[in-house]
């Protein structure tokens, strides 16, 4: 029999500090030379943080040369793409240098907030999961209040994958993914950009693992502001839907 809902309660920490290090985060960087030092030191103040996996994917503004102020911190890997691929290229590449018990993907904006961690590593860390995902939309934390459109559109695609996974996820979408480190080796990624969100979802659904949504924080920022997602990968994210779900019978 699954632990009581109190039991598990009782075993999620209640901040980062109380977490000893087993997370490698993965960030899939492209041109965020506004925000990628903020970040990664948001990042290693963390508690919790045992490596960060920065996977450059060919910048062309500062990006790089800004990453290179870190090169001496020891928990620190830098990778860097010859081409432009993709965040799921980023990710994919991420992930095969990855060696803690848990990987987590961040972003390299200040979207979402680090100081989390351990909201989304709950989970894991108490036995209940295998694959913990982060909601924007639980209405537990701040978030920012933005674009009507992204966010019926973000809807939408979760909806639609839910029908095709027979899952009840509230942000398929999300960046915050954590896993456990057994669950992406069983797991090949195909898509290069956006499509990872709906790959993985698909994926890890088919696998039959344990999986678990925690409410986050959301600090949205504008195309103004460097926001980088359009409406072509919206229907890109429809393909992998059907691709992943419909179309193959096993996760690989």
């Amino acid at each position: 029999m699954p632990p009581a809902a109190s039991a598990i309660a009782a075993l999620l920490p209640k901040s980062n500090a109380a977490i000893e290090p087993c997370l490698s985060v993965v960030v899939p960087v492209f041109n965020e030379a506004a925000s990628v030092q903020r970040v990664l030191g948001l990042i290693l103040a963390q508690r919790p943080v045992r490596e960060v996996i920065v996977v450059d994917d060919a910048s062309t503004d500062q990006t790089w040369e800004l990453l290179q102020k870190f090169a001496g911190e020891p928990r620190l890997k830098l990778f860097r793409q010859a081409q432009n691929q993709g965040k799921g290229a980023a990710l994919r590449s991420g992930f095969q240098h990855a060696t803690s018990a848990y990987v987590l993907v961040q972003d390299a904006d200040l979207e979402y907030d680090p100081s989390e961690y351990y909201v989304v590593l709950g989970p894991l860390l108490a036995g209940v999961a295998d694959v913990v995902f982060g909601s924007r939309f639980s209405g537990a934390g701040a978030h920012r209040v933005l674009y009507f459109w992204h966010a019926l559109g973000n809807r939408l695609l979760t909806t639609l994958s839910n029908i095709a996974t027979n899952l009840n996820l509230g942000d398929m979408e999300t960046c915050y993914k954590a896993f456990r480190r057994e669950v992406l080796q069983r797991i090949v990624i195909e898509e290069d950009r956006f499509g990872f969100e709906p790959e993985i979802t698909a994926k890890v659904a088919k696998l039959g693992v344990r999986i678990y949504e925690v409410p986050i924080s959301y600090y949205g920022r504008t195309y103004a502001e460097g926001k980088k997602i359009n409406w072509s990968d919206g229907v890109s994210a429809l393909r992998c839907i059907v691709k992943y779900n419909l179309l193959r019978r096993r996760p690989r």
